[in-house]
């Protein structure tokens, strides 16, 4: 192991091991709701931490789009299959929370401290101008073609009667935008000027680097190993959730919209952050962006497509009201923020306060 990784690498292999065993030592053996719940989120944390190492691997080689893509991908395996459990279990008011939560939690809490620990400490960062008002045109156009659903039920319009067909539809739509997207997404770009030769370097031992670069091999087949690992730890997460709701007395929707929304983001929340605070602009707005574009337009209709195998066949993209309207206000917001291709700590901070407005709004259900 030694010769490939460091020793940092090493200790974060192994606590991360250490963490998920006991997390499903846990599950198997509970001890108590608080307890266990927490165990799973961490080992969940400590996964999202070995993939941000992994993702350091491939940024020099892949470019900013192609690394976000990746990323997020694997990334949001917990995700799908957080949601699948809990549709499983019967929450559906959590599924449809965490898919909008993990929008928001990306486009304004993750994006926000992403620009406060940036512009700390290296002042106003510069990225792609091109490349993000593409992310955010993209995003904008994903929440409001996944709001249409609930916005006909909402308005009792003839469509109101056939929810599953219309969500269907919208499935299709976002899933052939996506795709149409990637080539555009994965295409190289060179550093902004403004970002001299230190945002090229991630593992520089200066800006705090682990050590030196994985070859690709290791940093696929870790992103990989880790993307899997998630995966169960989710299951146990999910198992976790509902006494711990009971014991915290908090609503579903809180809990969706914010615990499990957080948590199954754990990869894009750790990643982007580090990133940002490497002076790596391109690269953590890819990680960032890219998790909710995938959310809305990949996991959202995967789910619906999966829901009668897990038991939920009346499942559809038909969203409660409230959630439609902090859906369409947050993307709307990040658009404006990234559409300048800066980013500055003050702005960061705006981001994190109506995050956490939000969240307080849905304290109560």
């Amino acid at each position: 192991m030694g010769s490939v990784f460091a020793r940092r690498d090493q200790l974060l292999i192994l606590v991360t091991v250490v963490a998920a065993v006991t997390a499903g030592v846990l599950h198997y053996h509970p001890v108590g709701d608080l307890i266990d719940f927490a165990a799973a989120g961490v080992a969940l944390a400590l996964l999202a931490m070995l993939v941000g190492r992994s993702v350091e691997g491939l940024g020099d080689r892949l470019g900013p789009g192609a690394t976000g893509v990746v990323q997020s991908a694997l990334g949001n395996l917990p995700e799908l299959f957080v949601v699948l459990f809990a549709l499983n279990a019967g929450l559906v008011e959590v599924v449809q929370a965490t898919i909008v939560g993990s929008i928001l939690a990306n486009v304004l809490f993750v994006l926000g401290l992403a620009f406060i620990a940036g512009g700390i400490k290296h002042g106003p960062q510069r990225f792609d101008s091109q490349a993000g008002r593409n992310l955010g045109i993209l995003l904008l156009l994903a929440v409001f073609v996944l709001a249409v659903p609930g916005l006909t039920a909402a308005l009792h319009t003839p469509a109101a009667e056939n929810e599953r067909t219309l969500s269907l539809i919208v499935a299709i739509v976002l899933w052939t935008v996506f795709a149409l997207s990637i080539p555009a997404a994965i295409r190289r770009s060179t550093p902004h000027p403004a970002e001299g030769p230190a945002d090229t370097r991630v593992t520089d031992p200066s800006e705090g680097g682990h050590g030196g670069q994985w070859p690709l091999a290791v940093a696929l087949g870790m992103l990989a190993v880790t993307g899997v690992g998630a995966a169960f730890v989710s299951d146990w997460f999910v198992v976790a959730l509902e006494p711990a709701i009971e014991t915290l007395g908090i609503s579903q929707t809180f809990a969706g919209l914010v615990i499990v929304a957080i948590a199954g983001n754990a990869v894009e929340n750790v990643v982007g952050i580090q990133l940002a605070a490497r002076n790596q602009a391109d690269y953590a707005l890819s990680v960032v962006l890219q998790s909710p574009l995938q959310v809305s337009m990949i996991v959202a209709p995967l789910v619906l497509l999966l829901a009668p195998a897990v038991g939920a066949a009346s499942f559809t993209l038909v969203l409660p009201p409230v959630l439609i309207a902090v859906l369409i206000m947050s993307a709307l917001v990040a658009v404006f923020v990234v559409y300048d291709g800066e980013s500055t700590w003050l702005e960061g901070a705006v981001l994190v306060g109506l995050y956490v407005c939000i969240a307080a709004a849905f304290w109560w259900g």
